[in-house]
């Protein structure tokens, strides 16, 4: 599952208390942690200041994430966070980055220069978002999203691999159609056959998914609904890269293009979110 991981957070939120839970799953316990604080550009004198104090902020952060100090890397960096999030993302060759986030929507993480919502939309790597709104609970009962895709399978595999390691674990993997499928002949529709699919797909892991069907017109809102009747601790999504070519140097460009389900899900979801990526292809 995840063996590297990459905590990028202000020190607000509920990101350690998130942290602190993820313990419980064995291989994520032994997993080895970068612990990222970024320092803004400043005058010099209170960049050394901030910097001192960082380096202090993050021991006590340690501490109270439950972290082996042993399996932990303290980092302390200069410069902008969004940038230097991604950049150091790369160094480590994270396979999880663990972020806060306000929760705020699209438009509004462009005039706040949101960091969460750049990391969102330029990282290729999975990440998991704590809102700080959110009441973060210990993982036990896990919602998948089920779309049928390759990215959509790589989301089940990982709620497996995390369910698999929680005693008494749940997983559900819940399926939304903008409108009811007609049956065919055999009185199955092409929502049946994708979610039977992923039942097969949890089976080959040691898991039993507990499948649903919804429809909805708007997917992300009923994701988030079912999250909510459901009572998930943790909410896995799939989401392809929609970038295209010409716009990935240009973020703002790109926030503007529209809004996606993931981006949806990401503020309204009423539990964390552990966002699996499409994998960068040249």
């Amino acid at each position: 599952m995840f063996r590297n991981l990459l905590i990028a957070d202000s020190g607000s939120g509920h990101v350690e208390e998130m942290v602190r839970m993820l313990q419980d799953i064995p291989s994520l316990k032994s997993a080895r942690v970068n612990v990222l604080h970024v320092v803004p550009e400043q005058a010099k004198s209170e960049a050394d200041d901030h910097r001192s104090s960082a380096e202090v902020m993050l021991k006590e952060a340690i501490d109270r994430m439950g972290l082996n100090s042993g399996n932990v890397n303290l980092m302390v960096r200069d410069g902008d966070a969004k940038q230097t999030v991604l950049k150091v993302a790369e160094e480590v060759n994270s396979d999880l980055i663990v972020m806060g986030s306000r929760g705020l929507g699209r438009l509004q993480s462009i005039l706040a220069n949101s960091t969460s919502q750049y990391v969102f939309q330029l990282s290729t790597r999975p990440m998991l978002l704590v809102r700080d709104d959110l009441y973060v609970r210990h993982v036990n009962r896990v919602m998948v999203t089920v779309d049928g895709t390759g990215v959509g399978d790589d989301a089940i595999r990982v709620a497996c691999e995390l369910v698999r390691e929680i005693p008494g674990g749940t997983l559900i993997g819940i399926h939304v159609t903008r409108q009811d499928i007609s049956p065919t002949r055999g009185g199955r529709s092409k929502a049946d056959d994708v979610l039977d699919a992923a039942v097969q797909r949890a089976r080959g892991y040691g898991i039993e998914l507990q499948p649903i069907h919804v429809t909805g017109s708007d997917i992300g809102r009923t994701v988030c609904r079912a999250a909510q009747e459901a009572k998930a601790d943790l909410l896995v999504i799939a989401s392809q890269d929609r970038r295209p070519l010409v716009a990935r140097g240009l973020v703002d460009l790109d926030k503007l293009l529209g809004g996606s389900v993931s981006d949806y899900i990401r503020v309204h979801a009423p539990t964390p979110v552990l966002l699996v990526r499409e994998p960068e292809r040249n």
